[in-house]
C-alpha cells in the first residue's frame, strides 16, 4: 500500500487545535455575504423578499458550515490545504457578489459558485484523505448528495424566475436533511456520529467567530447609517439602543453559551451528534436573528417616531426572537436544560410585538434591547449554576 503524507491535523489529549489565520481570511469574505443579505432585506422585506433571502443565508451557511467541518479535519497549516482555502474564498466573494441579483440574472453565477464550492471542496478533501477508508467513504456519501443537490440548484438557474425558487427550496431540502439522515447512499451505507472525529473546541471556536462577523456586520450597518445621518435626539438615541441590543446578544452568546457549550462537545459521549444538531443545524436561528435584527436597526434610525410600520414591528420582535430561539434550543441540546429567562423574555417580546402599533418604532426598539440586558443579566447570575458537572451528550 502507498503511504501518502498526511493532510490532517493533529488531535492532542488535552488541546484542542486553534482557528488558523486562513481560516479566519475565508471567514472574513462572509462580512461581505452577511453584509449582502441585510442589504437584500432593506431592499425587499415583503415576504416574498424575505423568503427569498432565506433561502440564500441559508446557501451561504451551507457552504460555511461544510467548509468548517472540512477545516476541523485537515490541517490549514499545509500548504495544499491553504491553496484550497485561498480558492474557496475567491469563490465565496464571486458567491457573495452575486447575492442582490441572485434570483434574477446573476443566478447561472450564484448558482455554479456554489455548486464550485460544494463539490470542488468534497473532491478535494477525498484527494486529502486518501488512505483513510473511513474517512474516504462518508465523503463519498457527502458527494453523493451534494451532486444530488447540483441538479437541482444547476436546473433552478436556467429556468425562469417564477420557477426557480422551486428547484432552488428542492436543492436545499435535499442537502438540509441529509446530515441528519447520516448522509445514507445505496450501497455506501450510512455515516454514524460516532464515527466523526471532532474537534469540539475548534468547531465552537470557529462558530463562535461566525456570530462575531455577524454581529460585527450589525454594528456596521448602524454605524454607516448614523454617520450620514444628523444627529438629532431621536437618531443618537436609535443608534445607542442599536449598539446595547448588539451588545446583549454578544453577551448571551460568548458569556452564558459559548464556553459551556465548548466544554460539553469536548466531553460528551458522541460529540459528532451534538455537533452536528448544536452548530450545523441550530447557529441558523442566531445568524438569522442577528441578520434581521440588522434590517431591524436600519428601519428604526430612519424613521424612529411616528407610526411603527408592520415591516418595522416584524424585523424589530422577529430578529431578537429568532436570536433567542436560538439560544433557548441550544441550550437544551448541549446543555440539557431549558433557559427560563429565554422563555419569559420571548413571551415579553410576543406581547411587545400584539401592542406593537400603539409605539414608535423607536420605544419598541427600546424595549426590545432592554429585553435582551434583562436576559443576560439574569443568565450572567445564574452563570454558575449552568455549568455542567458532567459531560453526558445528552
Amino acid at each position: 500500500m502507498i503511504k501518502h503524507p498526511t493532510l490532517l491535523r493533529g488531535r492532542g489529549a488535552h488541546q484542542h487545535n486553534k482557528v488558523s489565520f486562513i481560516e479566519l481570511f475565508f471567514d472574513l469574505v462572509f462580512v461581505f455575504a452577511i453584509t449582502q443579505l441585510s442589504h437584500a432585506l432593506i431592499a425587499d422585506f415583503s415576504p416574498q423578499g424575505a423568503l427569498r433571502a432565506l433561502m440564500l443565508m441559508l446557501a451561504v451557511w451551507w457552504v460555511w458550515i461544510f467548509t468548517t467541518w472540512v477545516t476541523n479535519w485537515l490541517d490549514p497549516d499545509r500548504s495544499p490545504v491553504r491553496v484550497a482555502m485561498m480558492a474557496l474564498s475567491l469563490a465565496g466573494l464571486v458567491l457573495a457578489a452575486s447575492i442582490p441579483q441572485a434570483f434574477a440574472e446573476r443566478a447561472p453565477v450564484f448558482a455554479c459558485t456554489y455548486v464550485a464550492m460544494q463539490v470542488g471542496r468534497s473532491l478535494f478533501f477525498l484527494w486529502a484523505v486518501r488512505g483513510h477508508p473511513g474517512m474516504v467513504r462518508n465523503f463519498q456519501r457527502i458527494l453523493a448528495w451534494l451532486m444530488a443537490g447540483a441538479v437541482c440548484w444547476l436546473a433552478g438557474a436556467w429556468t425562469d424566475e417564477q420557477t426557480r425558487p422551486i428547484w432552488w427550496a428542492a436543492a436545499l431540502v435535499i442537502e438540509y436533511l441529509s446530515p441528519s439522515l447520516g448522509f445514507h447512499v445505496p450501497g455506501l451505507g450510512r455515516s454514524a456520529t460516532t464515527d466523526w472525529d471532532v474537534d469540539g473546541a475548534h468547531l465552537s471556536e470557529r462558530c463562535g467567530l461566525f456570530i462575531i462577523i455577524a454581529l460585527g456586520e450589525s454594528v456596521l450597518v448602524t454605524g454607516a447609517t448614523f454617520a450620514g445621518m444628523d444627529w438629532t435626539p431621536e437618531a443618537i438615541t436609535a443608534m445607542v439602543a442599536s449598539f446595547v441590543g448588539s451588545l446583549a446578544m454578544w453577551w448571551l452568546y460568548f458569556d452564558a453559551t459559548a464556553d459551556i457549550a465548548s466544554h460539553q462537545i469536548e466531553h460528551a459521549n458522541d460529540p459528532g451528534r451534538l455537533a452536528r444538531l448544536g452548530y450545523t443545524y441550530l447557529h441558523l436561528f442566531f445568524v438569522a436573528g442577528i441578520i434581521v435584527s440588522a434590517v431591524a436597526d436600519e428601519f428604526v434610525l430612519h424613521h424612529p417616531m411616528g407610526h411603527t410600520a408592520p415591516a418595522t414591528a416584524v424585523a424589530v420582535i422577529g430578529g431578537t426572537l429568532a436570536y433567542l430561539m436560538g439560544g433557548l434550543l441550544f441550550r437544551r441540546v448541549v446543555m440539557g436544560h431549558w433557559s427560563g429567562a429565554c422563555v419569559l423574555g420571548m413571551a415579553v417580546l410576543v406581547a411587545l410585538g400584539l401592542t406593537a402599533e400603539h409605539w414608535p418604532p423607536l420605544a419598541l426598539a427600546t424595549g426590545s434591547s432592554v429585553v435582551l440586558v434583562a436576559i443576560a443579566v439574569w443568565e450572567a447570575r445564574n452563570r454558575a449554576r449552568c455549568l455542567p458537572t458532567s459531560a453526558t451528550g445528552h
